[in-house]
């Protein structure tokens, strides 16, 4: 039996986890998330789509995550540190450690792959 390695990272046909930044964190609006994974391989690689709606909260990160935005404008801003204003086309990275905060300006998607 053939197995692929390949992977395209789309939404088509399935189905997204639905979410929320947990009420503690949030600090303007009513955000919403959708994500589809499509891939959770050995060693706490996960990879796929995710978007949000307006709204501004709290983010911390124990992971590595690569992320790249599809559409939208979000502003990522460090604790301490400049603001990011993040639009389609722009390609990041969010370090273990990472702490501050994402304001989704208008409804945003993006591409990731984090390593937990």
């Amino acid at each position: 039996m053939y197995v692929s390695h390949f992977l395209a990272v789309s939404t088509a046909g399935a189905e997204p986890e639905e979410g929320a930044p947990a009420p503690d964190r949030v600090l303007v609006g009513n955000p919403r998330f959708k994500t589809w994974n499509v891939e959770e391989a050995d060693g706490g690689l996960h990879a796929g789509i995710w978007e949000a709606t307006p709204g501004k909260w709290r983010i911390e990160y124990e992971e590595w995550e690569f992320c790249h935005i599809l559409s939208g404008v979000s502003i990522v801003t460090e604790d301490g540190g400049e603001a990011h204003t993040l639009k389609a086309g722009d390609s990041f990275i969010l370090r273990p450690g990472f702490k501050g905060t994402w304001e989704v300006v208008e409804t945003t998607r993006k591409e990731y792959v984090i390593r937990a």
